[in-house]
């Protein structure tokens, strides 16, 4: 019984200290919509991912082009001829999946180095403007409305977007 009662004490003011917090909301794909900077780093990237998508797909072209030429060649061809010929295209296209991977993968990638030096300034500089709002309007908690998928519902007066784009000089 003691047990019991204890648990239920803890629970009861584990539920009045709930209570006594204040939440907010923000919409990240707003407040990012909103900062040119953020267009400009986007547009960078997006033309950045294009010329080297168009690097990888010349050399996977130059490996296609060498295979059909090596189907078209294969009957007038010697084994040694073959093989050198094989290994020629399998070194192509290793090469098209070594770009690739320097340029896109998510460990370690061109593209997500670049993207991370472009947006982390632009991040430091939202979260800096959320905290600071948050701080002077005593919020507990602030969560990001684009990315929270099992908020269903939220008052729009709890939405700090608008003051997080002022306090950024937006």
């Amino acid at each position: 019984m003691k047990k019991f009662i204890t648990i239920f004490s803890v629970v009861c003011v584990l539920a009045l200290t709930a209570g006594a917090q204040k939440f907010a909301l923000i919409d990240m794909e707003y407040i990012l919509g909103k900062i040119p900077a953020y267009e400009r780093a986007n547009e960078q990237l997006n033309q950045l991912s294009k010329r080297w998508q168009a690097e990888v797909e010349a050399i996977s072209q130059e490996a296609q082009t060498l295979y059909k030429n090596y189907q078209n060649e294969a009957l007038f061809l010697s084994e040694e001829q073959k093989t050198k010929k094989e290994e020629e295209i399998v070194a192509k296209e290793k090469s098209a999946s070594e770009l690739k991977r320097q340029y896109f993968s998510p460990d370690g990638g061109e593209y997500y180095k670049k993207r991370e030096s472009l947006m982390a300034p632009i991040q430091d500089e939202i979260y800096e403007a959320v905290k600071s709002v948050s701080d002077a309007k005593g919020y507990s908690m602030v969560i990001d409305r684009a990315s929270a998928g099992s908020v269903i519902y939220a008052s729009p007066k709890i939405d700090i977007s608008n003051e997080v784009l002022e306090k950024m000089g937006y």
